[in-house]
C-alpha cells in the first residue's frame, strides 16, 4: 500500500485539485484508493461528492486513534456510482471525511505521540477490515507545515509537492524540500519526496515559462512530467463534484490523460524507491 501526502507550503496552487485528479485517475484505472482529507477546509471531501451519513470525520477519528475504527467510518466517494466496474469488480474510492474539527491538531507544537495519531489509525485499519483493501492512500494536507501536515508525513512513505510556476510558490517549494529533509532526519527516516507537480501552468505566460526553467534547474528529476496546465473548465468540474475522467469534452479528456500519466509515474516511482530503501 502506497501512502502519499500531497503537500504545499503555499495555498492557492491547486493542491486539492491535484489530489482530485489523481483520485479520478486511480478510479479509472481500478486502483483501490483511500483519500484522507486532512485539510480542515474539507474541500477534497466536497469535490469527491461524499455524504458523511453519520460517520465520524477524520478529526474525531484522530482524537481517539488507538480505538477508532477507520474502516467503519470511511465513506464511498459519490464518483463511484458513475464509474461502472473495473475488470468486473466494483471500484473502490473511499474517503476519510474532512472537517474543521481536525484543526485542533493544526498547531506547531505537536509532540511525537500526537504526530503518530494518523499512523496508528492507518495501522489499525490495515490490521482489521481494510487489510488489502487499498493499493493507494492519498492524504490531502493543509497548506502549512503545522501539526496536520507533519502528522501526514509521519504516516507516509512519500510526499508529493504541488507548485505553481510563480516566485512565491517556487520559493515555498524549496523551503518545503528543506523541511522534508529535516523532518525525515528527526521523525521519519523512510520519508522521501515523490516529486514536484507543476500545476496551473499557462503556456502564454512568460513568467511561467521562466519559472519552469528555474524549477528544472533547482529540482532536476524531482520535477515530474507531465506538467498540469491551467484548465478553463476545472472549476466547473470540481463544482459539480465530478471526476475529470467522466466529464465531457476534449479539454477534460486531455486533462484526464495527464493525470493518468502522472499517476502511473507516481506509482512506478514510489514502487522503485520502496525497493531501494528496504
Amino acid at each position: 500500500m502506497h501512502v502519499v501526502s500531497i503537500s504545499s507550503l503555499k495555498g492557492g496552487v491547486g493542491k486539492t485539485s491535484v489530489t482530485l485528479g489523481l483520485a479520478s485517475a486511480a478510479l479509472a484505472a481500478g486502483v483501490p484508493t483511500l483519500v484522507i482529507d486532512l485539510d480542515p477546509h474539507a474541500d477534497a471531501s466536497t469535490g469527491l461528492g461524499v455524504s458523511p451519513d453519520g460517520r465520524q470525520d477524520i478529526g474525531r477519528l484522530l482524537r481517539n486513534a488507538r480505538k477508532a475504527d477507520l474502516a467503519a467510518n470511511v465513506v464511498p466517494s459519490g464518483w463511484v456510482a458513475r464509474a461502472g466496474t473495473a475488470g468486473g469488480r466494483a471500484p473502490v474510492l473511499d474517503v476519510a471525511v474532512g472537517s474543521a474539527y481536525s484543526g485542533i491538531y493544526d498547531r506547531p507544537d505537536l509532540g511525537r505521540r500526537d504526530l503518530r495519531r494518523l499512523s496508528v489509525l492507518l495501522a489499525n485499519a490495515t490490521q482489521e477490515r481494510s487489510r488489502g483493501r487499498y493499493g493507494l492512500v492519498l492524504i490531502d494536507c493543509p497548506p502549512s507545515l503545522n501539526g496536520l501536515t507533519r502528522m501526514a508525513w509521519t504516516a507516509s512513505s512519500r510526499v508529493l509537492l504541488v507548485a505553481e510556476p510563480a516566485l512565491f510558490s517556487v520559493a515555498g517549494t524549496q523551503r518545503t524540500m528543506r523541511a522534508i529533509e529535516l523532518f525525515r532526519k528527526e521523525f521519519a527516516p523512510s520519508l522521501q519526496p515523490a516529486g514536484i507537480v507543476a500545476n496551473r501552468v499557462r503556456d502564454s505566460s512568460a513568467e511561467h515559462t521562466f519559472r519552469l526553467g528555474e524549477m528544472r534547474e533547482m529540482f532536476g528529476s524531482l520535477l515530474l512530467s507531465p506538467i498540469i496546465p491551467d484548465q478553463a473548465d476545472w472549476q466547473q468540474i470540481q463544482g459539480a463534484a465530478h471526476p475529470v475522467h467522466q466529464w465531457p469534452g476534449e479539454s477534460a479528456r486531455q486533462g484526464a490523460a495527464l493525470f493518468d500519466e502522472l499517476l502511473a509515474g507516481l506509482l512506478a516511482r514510489t514502487a522503485s524507491r520502496d525497493r531501494v530503501y528496504r
